[in-house]
């Protein structure tokens, strides 16, 4: 992976450090004894930085934010959206695996299908785009994986519960997230072993998929969706990838491949909502 020029890592530590201090003013020796630069070169990005107004310097040398950053971070904050980083990575999956891609956002106990890609096979897909719906057992390991405390406030004012099977099958399924980063849905089969691919009603906890944790890889499942969960400033998950329209059975070993590209695209886009962070 290409890096960065030292002089860009510099510029930027510099500008972290004044946004973390908001109304502080530093001296030039202040930031060199902070960021251990020599201060030749602080002075260097220092003058430079007030040259094009990210930094002002007052009339006793000491260095503020600057009026040009204003409009940056206004910009940023009113029209970025990590969307933008995953439109084209829920597109690449999309066509590379022939699913639907969509972004789920948690609101409330509502999921909320705010954006999808969907390969050429599936330009007729039913679930419309904008759809909310109940959140279930089977979908809230993704979100709860690393809050397993709004996992237990979610199945205490849930009106309906999960069965103790479905309870069990959360917490394995949050600890099967924490461990790969994404979740495993197969469809359930009914009689004559015909899986059941409709939904069961808005008065019942089941869905047509189930979570599996334990995955042969040479065992072929009727995939149903894998889910990914997108994670924020504070490791709270925004939204969750969720691919579905699997059309043929899938071995153990293609369902985790699957899933690890998922969670790569996950871990991609959870960068641009923190960039400090790192990947997982």
């Amino acid at each position: 992976m290409t890096r960065s020029s030292p002089g860009v890592r510099r510029i930027a530590a510099i500008l972290n450090f004044m946004a973390s201090h908001p109304g502080q003013a530093f001296a030039l020796s202040d930031i060199v004894r902070a960021l251990k630069l020599s201060r030749a070169t602080c002075h260097a990005l220092l003058t430079g930085l007030v040259e094009v107004g990210y930094l002002y310097r007052a009339s006793d040398k000491t260095y503020v934010l600057g009026q040009a950053l204003t409009a940056i971070g206004r910009a940023a904050a009113e029209h970025s959206s990590p969307l933008q980083v995953a439109k084209p990575e829920m597109r690449r999956l999309a066509d590379q695996f022939d699913v639907v891609c969509g972004a789920y956002f948690l609101e409330g106990d509502v999921l909320h299908l705010r954006d999808r890609a969907t390969s050429l096979s599936h330009v007729a897909y039913p679930v419309p785009l904008g759809q909310r719906m109940p959140l279930r057992s089977a979908q809230a390991p993704a979100f709860f994986a690393h809050s397993p405390h709004e996992a237990e406030a979610w199945l205490e004012r849930t009106d309906v519960k999960p069965s103790a099977e479905g309870k069990r099958l959360l917490y394995a399924g949050m600890e099967f997230v924490r461990e790969q980063g994404f979740l495993v849905l197969i469809y359930r089969t009914g009689p004559n072993n015909a899986t059941m691919e409709s939904g069961v009603g808005t008065d019942s906890d089941e869905l047509p998929v189930v979570q599996v944790v334990d995955i042969d890889p040479k065992q072929s499942y009727r995939l149903g969706a894998l889910m990914a969960p997108v994670q924020g400033r504070g490791g709270q998950v925004g939204f969750c990838l969720l691919m579905s329209g699997f059309s043929t059975l899938m071995t153990g070993a293609q369902i985790m491949e699957a899933g690890a590209s998922l969670h790569a695209a996950s871990t991609r886009i959870a960068q641009f909502a923190d960039p400090l962070a790192t990947a997982a």
